[in-house]
């Protein structure tokens, strides 16, 4: 049974949400966002929704619509899209990608640029900073030619809980389990509780900002990105809203630039503007030069 949603001092609650309030919601959140829910995902989407009904102490689904619809704010949309999102993840996930870069995508792409230049590599959907302090990490293990690039990771996400979490750069044993206790020595402060702490050199080198793919202004403000990593991301995507990243990320790459999917994904099936570029490790996606 899905949780009560009760208004303090009342006698009614709201415990159901109707198939056209469903739908309402749905199309709402999809038009703000991109991301697309279905009936697979029903008991999820109504769970979260009369949640927030309850926290702002709405009398009716239909009454929270209308302030989501017509919060000029933007603060309700950001609290029922922090609700929606699921952010599962750990360090070096896929690590094949991240061995795909440093072997096959960075050589590529510096072959292109003078010793010194600005190396730009981009995590989005960043979630609580996994993957982007993974990069970080990944480069300072692997990559004997660090040094002699100015690189620039930057970190994005939708959803600003995470952010705030990925800021802080403090992770569980799960997150974790994946690192050497030698790099856990060099890169991390241990804290109680079997928590980690990312060193704050690390922290402080990586630019975190809030970003919704489905917004033309705020995907316009990155240009000249060399590698994308956009992984597990457009599985929350219908067609229509794949086709629309995929040609907002083509956007931001700088020519002969790259972008790294989940392992379900293919941009084979979501766009044509990419070249495909199978590599020992990885296949991945390049925007062609022409």
């Amino acid at each position: 049974m899905l949780k009560t949603a009760t208004r303090p001092g009342s006698r009614s609650a709201v415990t159901t949400v109707s198939d056209d309030e469903f739908r309402k919601f749905c199309d709402l959140i999809y038009r703000r966002t991109g991301m697309s829910y279905g009936e697979t995902k029903r008991y999820f989407v109504d769970h979260r929704l009369l949640e927030r009904v309850a926290q702002t102490e709405s009398p009716s689904v239909q009454s929270y619509l209308s302030l989501l619809r017509f919060d000029t704010t933007g603060r309700e949309l950001e609290l029922i899209v922090n609700a929606l999102t699921v952010n599962e993840t750990y360090f070096w996930r896929e690590e094949h990608q991240f061995a795909c870069l440093t072997r096959s995508i960075l050589p590529d792409i510096l072959a292109r640029k003078r010793r010194g230049d600005r190396l730009r590599i981009w995590s989005l959907p960043c979630s609580t900073g996994e993957e982007p302090y993974s990069i970080a990490l990944w480069l300072l293990e692997n990559w004997p030619e660090v040094d002699h690039w100015d690189v620039e990771i930057l970190a994005s996400d939708i959803d600003t809980r995470v952010l705030e979490a990925a800021r802080a750069g403090i992770f569980d044993a799960r997150s974790v389990q994946r690192l050497s206790h030698s790099v856990l020595g060099r890169y991390f402060t241990r804290l109680p509780d079997d928590r980690w702490q990312i060193l704050d050199a690390l922290r402080g080198s990586i630019e975190f900002s809030r970003v919704n793919v489905s917004d033309r202004d705020q995907m316009a403000g990155f240009r000249d990105v060399d590698v994308i990593f956009c992984r597990n991301m457009l599985i929350y995507f219908d067609d229509v809203s794949r086709r629309e990243a995929a040609e907002a990320m083509f956007s931001c790459l700088t020519p002969g630039g790259y972008v790294c999917l989940g392992h379900s994904e293919s941009m084979s099936r979501i766009s044509s503007l990419f070249d495909v570029r199978r590599f020992d490790d990885a296949i991945v996606y390049q925007r062609p030069f022409r």
